[in-house]
């Protein structure tokens, strides 16, 4: 596959997924809120496991606030791992992490065939002959 972007304007599409990038952790976020709750029904919740989870959905919502910046793709690729783990507070977490890991990479796919790479700026579009100067 070439890197040269498919999207008529990149910058565009860039921004477009970055507003769905963030509408994800804000989601994630959310998800990780209901991890105590069920926890608590069925096995109990330790302090610690709590203050993780309160941290780590605290963390997905403030990434989600960056995802205008260069790195805010990168940060919300990293913040998967910590997400996929709270399979280990409960395991339906597991599965809830899983799908929005998938819906994460898909967002990263789909961003690298638009605008030809999954992270950093947005490449400056080739000149068309039509808009020679």
């Amino acid at each position: 596959m070439s890197s040269t972007p498919r999207a008529a304007d990149p910058a565009r599409a860039a921004k477009a997924l970055g507003g769905a990038a963030a509408a994800t952790l804000f989601l994630e976020g959310l998800a990780v809120l209901f991890v105590p709750r069920a926890v608590a029904r069925t096995d109990g919740l330790g302090g610690g496991v709590l203050a993780v989870l309160v941290v780590l959905a605290v963390v997905l919502v403030l990434a989600s606030g960056v995802q205008r910046r260069p790195q805010g793709l990168l940060v919300g690729t990293v913040l998967q791992v910590p997400l996929l783990l709270t399979g280990l507070a409960s395991s339906a977490m597991w599965f809830v992490g899983g799908v929005f890991l998938l819906i994460w990479l898909y967002l990263l796919q789909t961003r690298k065939d638009l605008v030809g790479s999954p992270f950093g700026p947005v490449p400056d579009p080739p000149a068309r002959p039509d808009q020679a100067g």
